[in-house]
């Protein structure tokens, strides 16, 4: 039988040949160009693939899954953006009580309290774990972990860990980081085991709040007794950096670095308002005052601005990062206490614990109009709303990349 793709005519076949070469030459140079430098091995479970950059990559901490975009570390957590292996999880609040011992429940389309789990003494934050697979309660006075399942919402078996006012996760999973406040340490353990890896002492009071760079290869810390701040370099596990915040008195709360990662902005109670400061220079802030109380710290779903809890004054400022201004202020009807919390998966909804006022706040991002107040325990402090999207968790109340 003859061979179809034989071609007989010398002119046909040369033309044949160089339009063979060239689509093979375009194959390899889009190769060349779209290539990632990652494999579906290093990328984190259920991650989504990396975006083609333009250019190559900026060095990141070693392990650590790369950036979607360089130019904003929340870039992952777009609205309804879930990690394969989180989708399942029914959507829950689920809010520490310190005066009662107890996390409440709240299905956030009802508003209502579902259930209300006993856990250890004073628990303090609810902290999604690196692999987003459970949901840590930080019983700061009981010593230990709590771990709640989010697939089905039952707890499991308490964790000895001293001291954990606040849990952590380097951005390569290596770690978990404990703020042993009380202690005055900076404790890595493993993230899973939550065995003791290395005990790092600090000399600042009160280490409560931390954020990482965006490549990850350091993270501030606040310090709330002695109003200082850390820098502390991840893979080192070493104090590089050390400052007095320039208030008397001041109350170093949360920390969140802007979008594109040069920006950094500490909530300070006593200030009334936040630090702004490069994170990479480390060199003196300057205060940006926001209301009283100034305390937690929530980016939108699409980047453009943080929502800034003044749990001094029962209001919410926000943020416009392109401009670097206070924009707005929403203020809670009869006031209250806004202190931690999240905003939900499809960015509608910021959810705070009125930690004087045992109840839990809805506000609405589009009009800043409080939908619910929700009673709770008493003292109620660092809830979670989850499931939430993102690739990984950095921890705290939920900080995803």
């Amino acid at each position: 039988m003859a061979d179809r793709t034989r071609i007989q005519d010398p002119k046909r076949a040369r033309g044949g040949l160089r339009a063979a070469l060239l689509a093979a030459a375009c194959a390899l140079v889009a190769a060349g160009c779209g290539g990632s430098g990652t494999t579906a091995a290093d990328r984190s479970p259920g991650a989504s693939p990396p975006a083609s950059p333009a250019k190559a990559a900026k060095p990141v901490l070693a392990g650590m899954p790369p950036l979607l975009d360089e130019h904003d570390v929340y870039a992952a957590d777009r609205p309804g953006k879930l990690a394969p292996h989180v989708r399942s999880f029914p959507s829950r609040v689920y809010v520490p009580n310190t005066g009662s011992n107890t996390v409440s429940v709240i299905d956030p389309k009802t508003y209502k309290v579902i259930e209300t789990i006993p856990v250890g003494v004073q628990p303090q934050h609810v902290v999604p774990s690196w692999d987003m697979k459970t949901l840590w309660v930080n019983n700061n006075r009981g010593h230990d972990l709590t771990p709640i399942n989010p697939a089905n919402g039952r707890s499991g078996k308490p964790v000895d860990v001293h001291d954990p006012y606040n849990l952590y996760f380097t951005p390569n999973g290596k770690y978990a980081v404990v703020m042993a406040s009380m202690d005055k340490e900076l404790v890595f353990r493993d993230p899973k085991t939550m065995e003791v890896r290395k005990t790092v002492p600090v000399t600042c009071a009160g280490v409560n709040h931390a954020d990482f760079s965006a490549d990850g290869k350091y993270f501030i810390v606040s310090c709330e007794f002695s109003g200082e701040l850390l820098k502390v370099d991840t893979e080192k596990m070493e104090v590089t950096g050390q400052q007095k915040l320039p208030f008397r008195g001041a109350m170093p709360q949360d920390v969140k670095v802007s979008p594109d990662g040069r920006t950094w902005y500490v909530a300070d109670m006593m200030a009334d308002g936040m630090w702004v400061l490069d994170g990479d220079t480390f060199e003196q802030p300057r205060l940006m005052p926001t209301g009283k109380g100034a305390h937690g710290l929530y980016v939108s779903r699409d980047s453009k601005k943080m929502y800034i809890s003044n749990r001094g004054e029962g209001s919410v400022s926000l943020l416009d990062f392109k401009s670097g201004k206070l924009t707005d202020k929403w203020h809670i009807p009869g006031g209250g206490s806004p202190d931690m919390g999240g905003v939900s998966a499809d960015g509608k909804v910021l959810w705070l614990s009125g930690r004087y006022n045992s109840e839990v706040y809805a506000m609405d991002t589009r009009t800043g109009k409080t939908l619910a107040k929700i009673p709770v325990g008493e003292g109620p402090h660092g809830l979670a709303v989850y499931p939430q999207p993102g690739r990984y968790s950095l921890g705290h109340t939920g900080i995803f990349r």
